[in-house]
């Protein structure tokens, strides 16, 4: 990918879904030159608590194996429940996704704001169920975005290839409530 955007001395914070997405997107990023690669992990729609623990738990690990700097948001569900009230039945790519991008994205926004880094992005495009143009578009609303699509150049393989090498879970659903009584179970 060949960035529209000058990155030398530049820091990019990630936000970080998980860590099986994270480990090929930190690659690819520091394959384009920035400077800094800091991840922040602020994932509040992830349900139950216990399974928020388990990603930031592999999150924590891949950051010590990448030598990134890992930030972590504030766990409060129940302000992203309020966030996406009215969407609960919305299927996943829906809108209730759109609305659970844009809270993810806003904190990290702040976030980089505040750390003073250049610019930010995500790992969620490299999930072969979301829709990346849904992301770009949630993202574009903040100036400091890079569109990222980490599915293309292989990504995912990519993912599931650092996974097995780094030990990696690998969660069976998206984060949320709704998610994981949407998904399908594996035969």
């Amino acid at each position: 990918m060949k960035l529209d955007y000058d990155v030398t001395g530049k820091r990019i914070l990630v936000h970080v879904c998980c860590a099986p997405c994270a480990a090929p997107s930190i690659e690819r990023i520091r394959l384009d030159d920035w400077k800094e690669v800091g991840l922040y992990f602020t994932n509040s729609n992830i349900y139950p608590r216990e399974e928020y623990d388990k990603r930031l738990e592999y999150v924590r690990r891949l950051a010590e194996i990448c030598e990134v700097f890992l930030d972590c948001g504030e766990y409060d569900h129940d302000a992203w429940l309020a966030h996406v009230r009215g969407l609960e039945s919305e299927p996943e790519k829906g809108r209730r996704c759109v609305k659970c991008f844009e809270y993810n994205l806003r904190r990290t926004a702040e976030l980089a704001d505040r750390a003073g880094y250049d610019a930010f992005t995500t790992t969620l495009t490299l999930g072969p169920h979301k829709i990346s143009k849904m992301i770009f578009e949630v993202g574009a609303q903040f100036p400091k975005y890079i569109p990222y699509d980490f599915k293309k150049q292989n990504g995912f393989v990519r993912s599931l290839q650092l996974s097995k090498e780094y030990d990696l879970y690998r969660q069976g659903y998206c984060g949320c409530e709704f998610s994981l009584a949407q998904r399908i179970e594996p035969r």
